[in-house]
């Protein structure tokens, strides 16, 4: 396959990057890749603020393209193509991300390739282990969560997916509730490793219905029912914190471990060589990683978990996904619209509620 070099720009929620990757399908290096976060500005605020992201974004791109090409020793003389997230994400920021990209394609006379947000992370398997196809994927972030089965580039059955909160949004709100720093995923993980998981009796939601789908929120709410009581006879305490954030986190791993299993079931089937691949920022937490390895020995599995820079919101796996879709379409064109929605399955039925990202996807 030709090689080619792709600058990628990604600014779908709170991070702003850029990144420099080269190769072909399934055989690609990253030779640079700059983040920068947005969490000092959104701290006062419990959360992302869509506007600030917005205005941050539109400041933060050409000094993360300057840095990423930079980084990489390349000029954009160098570069091949253009790659964007075009969507689904908070719109001023993916706006502002498509704008700048355009400006470039335009100014330089290169090929543009709009990305699916979704479609970065779950190829990026791809990217880091070459993984074959088909492979089956759990994509876990602030904003999404669903069961993928990946077939190729452009071709995603989702058998599963959250219908209200995505586990990154209910870490984030149960870490509001509890007093604890955000982002909530790495502040209840934390306090948890102090805390006794089953000093209270929360719920596994779903659990009792078949299939894939999940629900967090009543779990959420059953966490803010359980501190309420505990805050009428006294202040929350700091042991308080620890066995409430251990007993959510564990809820939380025990839902994705059944559901992963059932998920597995359904995948086994395809294919002799299995894997089961995790992305997105919950990726993160050690104790799914792990219930997610039961899992996959059970099946006599592979789990694939990238490295966490790769896990959460890249650049790089925006450049990548357009190396894999590119011998399969043409590119978008100074045409390319911004999108808020964009479901990775078209042909799946909505999922109900909204995240940090908006509508699921």
């Amino acid at each position: 396959m030709t090689e080619r070099t792709v600058l990628g720009i990604e600014s779908s929620c709170d991070d702003t990057a850029a990144a420099v990757v080269r190769g072909s399908a399934g055989a690609a290096a990253v030779m640079s890749s700059v983040v920068q976060n947005q969490t000092a500005l959104h701290a006062d605020f419990g959360g992302v603020v869509p506007e600030i992201a917005a205005r941050a974004h539109a400041e933060r791109l050409d000094d993360c393209v300057a840095r990423a090409l930079e980084e990489a020793q390349l000029t954009l003389a160098e570069i091949d193509a253009i790659a964007v997230t075009a969507g689904p994400g908070l719109i001023g920021g993916v706006v502002s991300g498509v704008m700048c990209a355009k400006g470039i394609a335009m100014a330089r006379g290169l090929p543009l390739y709009g990305v699916n947000h979704l479609a970065g992370h779950a190829l990026t398997p791809r990217l880091t282990d070459a993984v074959p196809f088909p492979y089956l994927m759990l994509l876990v972030s602030g904003g999404h969560c669903q069961f993928l089965i990946v077939s190729g580039p452009q071709e995603f059955r989702r058998i599963g997916g959250t219908i209200d909160d995505a586990p990154g949004e209910a870490f984030d709100k149960v870490a509001r509730l509890l007093s604890l720093p955000q982002p909530g995923g790495p502040a209840i993980e934390s306090r948890a490793r102090d805390g006794d998981a089953e000093r209270f009796a929360l719920p596994r939601p779903l659990l009792d219905r078949a299939g894939c789908d999940m629900s967090f929120s009543g779990l959420k709410t059953a966490v803010l029912r359980q501190r309420d009581k505990l805050m009428q006879a006294n202040a929350l305490k700091a042991v308080d914190q620890a066995d409430l954030s251990a007993g959510f986190q564990a809820a939380v791993v025990d839902v994705l471990v059944e559901k992963a299993r059932r998920a597995m079931a359904e995948y086994a089937p395809l294919t002799e060589i299995r894997s089961i691949c995790i992305a997105g920022g919950v990726a993160a937490n050690k104790a799914i990683r792990s219930g997610l390895e039961t899992v996959a020995a059970e099946f006599g599995a592979t789990l694939v978990a990238p490295p966490l820079a790769l896990c959460t919101d890249n650049a790089a796996m925006i450049a990548y996904a357009a190396l894999e879709q590119m011998p399969h379409r043409a590119p978008d064109g100074l045409t390319l619209a911004a999108r808020p929605r964009w479901p990775l399955d078209a042909t799946a039925p909505a999922m109900l509620g909204s995240g940090k990202k908006g509508a699921k996807a």
